[in-house]
C-alpha cells in the first residue's frame, strides 16, 4: 500500500487525453460474495474528476477546517474549473500562500459588503476580501479523501 506522501501537492490528477465515461451509481452494501455480477472495478478518475486538465491534489494542513470534514493532512480533490460560489470551500491565495477556506459572498450590491474567508472552526479570524485585497481563488475543493490507517 502507498504512503500517504506518495504524491506531491498540486499533482495534476486525471487521466490524458480520455474522456470520462458517464459515472454510475450502485448501491452501498456489497453484493453476495458467490456473484461475480454485483462486482465491478471503478476508477477513481471516472468518479471523483468532472475536469481532469483543470483537477489538482493537495494535502491540508492544519485542522482550522476540521468541523467541515477537512483535517491535517486529508487529501483534497481541487478543481480549478469550477466557479466558486455562496458556501463553496475554496483554495484561496492570501498573502501568497494557499489557504482552505469557505467563501462567502454576499447577495447585495458589491461595494456594500466584502466577500468572507471562514474558517469552519471558532478561534481563528476570517479573511474579509476589500476593494483593496481582491479574492483570488485558485480552485474549489470537490472531494476529502480521509486515511484511516
Amino acid at each position: 500500500m502507498n504512503s500517504p506522501d506518495d504524491f506531491v501537492d498540486g499533482a495534476p490528477v486525471g487521466r490524458e487525453g480520455q474522456a470520462a465515461p458517464v459515472v454510475r451509481r450502485t448501491s452501498s452494501a456489497f453484493g453476495s460474495p458467490g456473484s461475480d455480477s454485483t462486482v465491478r472495478r471503478h476508477d477513481l478518475n471516472d468518479v471523483f474528476i468532472r475536469h481532469p486538465d483543470a483537477t489538482f491534489m493537495m494535502r491540508a494542513a492544519g485542522n482550522d477546517m476540521s468541523s467541515a470534514g477537512i483535517g491535517d493532512g486529508d487529501c483534497l480533490i481541487v478543481d480549478r474549473a469550477l466557479a466558486a460560489q455562496h458556501g463553496s470551500v475554496v483554495i484561496a491565495i492570501v498573502a501568497g500562500e494557499l489557504r482552505c477556506r469557505r467563501l462567502e459572498q454576499p447577495s447585495g450590491p458589491r461595494g456594500k459588503r466584502a466577500a468572507v474567508l471562514l474558517v469552519a472552526d471558532a478561534g481563528v479570524a476570517p479573511i474579509v476580501i476589500t476593494e483593496e485585497a481582491t479574492l483570488e481563488v485558485w480552485g474549489v475543493v470537490t472531494t476529502v479523501i480521509k486515511s484511516l490507517v
